[in-house]
């Protein structure tokens, strides 16, 4: 969250919405707020880092493609799929910009054991623990969804001013033959006596994010379609 404010200050929004642009397919997304209701928000790893029940700032990207173009070897194995599909987030084109401008910023000796390389990026299984250029780790995976923390480094362990969890998931309806693909944020601050009724994004942030969304997914999409 916080990169990306200052991403906008760095690039402009005219930068970024060149790269919307040069995706493109982003109205097969769809965009929606997460449901009061959502699991994720009964999860553990969300009562464990909003403990002050903070308001968040939340959104989901939906994509749903035909299981005929999606790459038959990912289908064979429960589990590889959602793999596959957090992989293509990271190591894709999408998240290039952001993964260059942290690789400025923090990539050192005290950030080697983290993701930074397009191919480690890439061919990463995403197993609870895994740190990614500094502002993501993996908290929380199964056969359809993997979790990460993120707003600040990992290695800030204790409550943050921009914190958040964002899901990547997979849902496979074989009678429909179709995999419905999600990225779903929800952001908020965590630290202690912080006290808001408003989101900690404004709207004009949260609509950049989403775009972003866009991308991240067709980006994706791409790792696992043949």
């Amino acid at each position: 969250m916080g990169v990306l404010r200052r991403a906008v200050g760095l690039a402009g929004y005219g930068s970024l919405a060149g790269v919307v642009a040069l995706v493109g397919l982003t109205y097969q997304c769809k965009i929606r707020p997460v449901d009061s209701n959502d699991y994720i928000y009964n999860h553990t790893q969300y009562a464990r880092l909003n403990p002050n029940n903070s308001p968040a700032t939340h959104d989901v990207c939906l994509r749903k493609v035909p299981l005929r173009d999606i790459k038959p070897e990912l289908l064979e194995k429960e589990g590889k799929l959602v793999e596959a599909f957090c992989a293509g987030v990271w190591s894709g084109v999408g998240y290039a910009y952001q993964r260059r401008y942290l690789e400025k910023k923090y990539r050192g000796p005290e950030t080697a054991s983290q993701l930074w390389e397009r191919k480690e990026l890439q061919q990463s299984t995403y197993n609870i623990g895994t740190q990614i250029t500094d502002h993501f780790e993996v908290v929380s995976k199964s056969s359809e969804s993997i979790i990460v923390r993120c707003g600040d480094s990992p290695r800030v362990k204790d409550t943050r001013d921009s914190d958040g969890l964002f899901e990547m998931t997979v849902s496979i309806d074989r009678k429909k033959h179709v995999a419905e693909f999600g990225l779903k944020s929800v952001f908020f601050n965590s630290l202690s006596g912080y006290k808001s009724v408003d989101p900690p994004m404004p709207w004009h942030i949260q609509w950049l994010h989403q775009w972003y969304d866009k991308i991240l997914m067709e980006s994706a999409i791409r790792n696992v379609t043949r």
